[in-house]
C-alpha cells in the first residue's frame, strides 16, 4: 500500500471533521508518522481490532470501525434473511469513544436491514456473551480494550454461539474489507431513524436480571458464604470498569454482608486516572484496594478489568502483607475448590473436565486427575475453549466444569462462552468463605496444594517489539527458532520440539516426526529434560512476543531457582 497516497486519500475524502483533519494536517511533515498511521490497515484476525485511537487506517477510530461493521455486515447478510432478523448484539466498556464507536457499528448493521440490540450504557464483557446467546442473536459485537491501557479501543466480534468469531468466519470479514473502500464502500442509516423503524432495540436493565440469575445459579455451595458473613470482609475494585455494577450486586446477593468498594476506582472513567494500567495482573494498581484492605482488617481483595472479563485477586498472609495471586494459582485452587465442592455437595457431573490453554500450568492437570476430572489443552484463546467444550459435550465426551488461562480468564456455566469475570468473582469469593470458615486463606489452600501436587512455577515473559521494524523482528526471532531449535536451553536439553503450526512433533535425540492434536498457530514449544516447557508465541493483540516458562521444582527453592535460569535465557532472545 502507498501509504503517502492513503494519507492524502483521507485528506481529500470531504468526510473528516475539522478537528480530524487538523490531527492529519499537523502531521504533514512527519513521513514516519504518516507511515506508521497509513502503511496498511489494522489487522482483522479472529479476535477482531484492536489499536491505539488516533485518525489513520491503522489506529482505532470511527471510520475504521464503521469499515470493519461493513465488511462484518455483509458476512452476516451472506447466511440469510433469517440472520438478518435475528440480528447482531452490540455493547462496549468504559473507554473513551466507546458508545460513538458501538452506536456507528448500529448504524452500519441497520443500513444493511440487520436488526439490532445495542446496550443502553457499558456492560461486561461476558454480558454480551450471554446476550448473544438469550435473544438467539446471529453474531455479536463489543467495543473493548480489555485491559489495554487507555490510548487504545477494540472491537470483538462474536457468533451464534457467544463465543469470538471462528477463524473462518474472520477470514471471510478480511477478504470483504479487501473490496470495500473505507469512505465510499460504507452504507450507514441514522441511529434515531433506525430506532424508528424498529431496526434498533436498546436493551438494559432486564438483560441485566437474566444474566445475573445465571450466575446466581452457578453458586456450589450456597452456605459457604452466609455462614461466616457477619465476619467475613473483602474488598473490591473494578479499575474505573464496567465490574462496577454487576459484581457487587452479584455477591450482595449471595450473602455477602461486608463489600468495600474502592471508591476512587469504582469512578467510571476510560482515562483510568488512578492507575497507568487497568489490568488486574499488575499488582501496582491495587494499591488504593490494599489501603482499604489495610484500614479495614480485610484479607481478600478482588480487582475486574475495564470491560470485566478478567479477575485478579490478592490475598493477605501471614506477615500480614498482600500477595497476588498469579492467574495460574487463582485457576488451580478454584478448580480444586470446585471439584470438591461440587463433591460433597452431589453437584458433579458424570466425567467432569477441566479445560485450559497450552500455555496454562500443568498443575491443573493433577488438580483434575486427583478429583478424577479429565483435564484438555486448547490454544490460547476462549474462542478455542469455546469450541473444544462444544465438541466434548455434544459428543458425550464429558461435561466442562471449569475452563481457564494463565492471563486471569476463567469462564463457568453454559450461558456465557468467554471470560467471565462477573460469575468467577463470585466464585472466587465463596471458596475464600468457605477457606475463612477454616481458619484458612485462599493463600493458604493454594501452598496446600503444592504441598500434595508438587511446587509448580511459570513466569510468562514480554519481548516488546513496537513498530514497523518491531513486527519484522517478531517475525524473524519466530523464524530463526523453528528453522534452527535450539538443542538445549539454559544448559538442560531439549528433548521435544513442538510446532503449533504444522502439528509436528520432533524428538530431538532421534529427529523422529509424529503429529499432535493441536495444530494451526504460531507457536513453538520445547520440552527439557527436567520437565520444564518453554512455550514462544507472538501476542494476538499487542507488538510483542510472548515466552512462557512452565516448570517444577522439588521444594520453592528449586521452582524459583528454575525460573530465575530460564528468565536469564529469555533475556538473551531480546538481542
Amino acid at each position: 500500500m502507498d501509504y503517502l497516497k492513503e494519507y492524502q486519500k483521507w485528506l481529500d475524502s470531504g468526510v473528516l471533521t475539522a478537528e480530524e483533519h487538523a490531527e492529519l494536517e499537523a502531521i504533514k511533515d512527519d513521513p514516519k508518522e504518516i507511515e506508521g498511521r497509513f502503511y496498511g490497515p489494522l489487522e482483522f484476525g479472529t479476535a477482531g481490532l484492536r489499536g491505539t485511537m488516533a485518525m489513520g487506517l491503522h489506529h482505532m477510530n470511527i471510520y475504521v470501525v464503521r469499515h470493519a461493521t461493513q465488511g462484518f455486515a455483509n458476512v452476516i447478510c451472506a447466511e440469510g434473511e433469517k440472520a438478518k432478523e435475528r440480528g447482531v448484539a452490540i455493547a462496549m466498556d468504559c473507554r473513551l469513544h466507546g458508545m460513538e464507536f458501538a452506536r456507528a457499528a448500529a448504524e452500519v448493521c441497520a443500513a444493511a436491514g440487520i436488526k439490532v440490540r445495542i446496550f443502553d450504557a457499558l456492560r461486561p464483557t461476558p454480558e454480551l456473551s450471554f446476550a448473544v446467546r438469550h435473544y438467539g442473536c446471529q453474531a455479536g459485537i463489543n467495543v473493548t480494550a480489555s485491559h489495554n491501557p487507555k490510548e487504545y479501543n477494540g472491537y470483538k466480534v462474536y457468533w451464534e454461539d457467544g463465543a469470538q468469531l471462528p477463524p473462518q468466519h474472520a477470514d471471510a470479514i478480511a477478504k470483504e474489507l479487501e473490496k470495500i473502500d473505507i469512505f465510499t464502500g460504507v452504507k450507514t442509516m441514522p441511529y434515531d431513524e433506525a430506532v424508528k423503524a424498529g431496526l434498533i432495540t436498546v436493551i438494559g436493565q432486564e438483560t441485566d436480571e437474566a444474566f445475573l440469575k445465571e450466575v446466581m445459579a452457578m453458586t456450589v455451595d450456597a452456605n459457604a458464604i452466609p455462614a461466616v458473613a457477619d465476619s467475613f470482609k473483602l474488598v473490591y475494585t473494578p479499575f474505573h470498569g464496567c465490574g462496577h455494577k454487576l459484581v457487587p450486586e452479584a455477591l450482595k446477593r449471595a450473602g455477602v454482608k461486608h463489600l468495600l468498594c474502592e471508591p476512587q476506582q469504582m469512578v467510571i472513567d476510560g482515562n483510568f486516572p488512578t492507575v497507568k494500567s487497568p489490568n488486574p495482573e499488575n499488582p501496582e494498581g491495587f494499591y488504593l484496594a490494599i489501603d482499604l484492605a489495610k484500614a479495614n482488617d480485610v484479607d481478600f481483595i478482588l480487582g475486574t478489568d475495564p470491560d470485566s472479563d478478567r479477575v485478579g485477586i490478592m490475598v493477605r498472609d501471614k506477615d500480614g502483607e498482600y500477595k497476588v495471586m498469579t492467574g495460574n494459582q487463582t485457576g488451580v485452587v478454584l478448580l480444586d475448590y470446585l471439584l470438591g465442592a461440587m463433591e460433597r455437595t452431589g453437584k458433579l457431573p458424570k466425567n467432569p473436565v477441566a479445560l485450559k490453554t497450552i500455555v496454562t500450568t500443568e498443575m491443573a492437570k493433577a488438580v483434575a486427575h486427583s478429583h478424577g476430572a479429565q483435564c484438555y489443552d486448547t490454544f490460547t484463546g476462549f474462542k478455542f475453549i469455546a469450541e473444544k467444550k462444544n465438541a466434548l459435550e455434544e459428543s458425550g465426551e464429558g461435561k466442562v466444569v471449569f475452563s481457564y488461562e494463565e492471563s486471569y480468564g476463567y469462564m463457568l456455566g453454559d450461558f456465557v462462552r468467554d471470560k467471565d469475570a462477573v460469575t468467577a468473582s463470585l466464585l472466587l469469593t465463596e471458596m475464600a468463605a468457605y477457606y475463612y470458615a477454616k481458619g484458612m486463606t485462599v493463600l493458604d489452600a493454594y501452598q496446600a496444594l503444592c504441598e500434595k501436587h508438587g511446587f509448580y512455577g511459570e513466569k510468562t515473559h514480554n519481548l516488546v517489539m513496537p513498530g514497523l521494524d518491531g513486527l519484522a523482528d517478531m517475525a524473524k526471532l519466530m523464524k530463526e527458532l523453528r528453522e534452527a531449535p535450539p538443542a538445549e536451553i539454559a544448559g538442560v536439553k531439549v528433548l521435544q520440539f513442538k510446532d503449533y503450526a504444522d502439528g509436528s512433533v520432533v524428538e530431538c535425540a532421534t529427529g523422529a516426526k509424529t503429529t499432535m492434536e493441536l495444530s494451526g498457530s504460531n507457536v513453538l514449544r520445547f520440552e527439557l529434560e527436567d520437565g520444564t516447557s518453554v512455550i514462544v508465541r507472538p501476542s494476538g493483540t499487542e507488538p510483542k512476543i510472548k515466552v512462557y516458562v512452565l516448570t517444577k521444582g522439588a521444594d520453592p527453592a528449586g521452582r524459583d531457582a528454575n525460573i530465575k535460569k530460564y528468565g536469564e535465557w529469555v533475556d538473551t532472545l531480546k538481542k
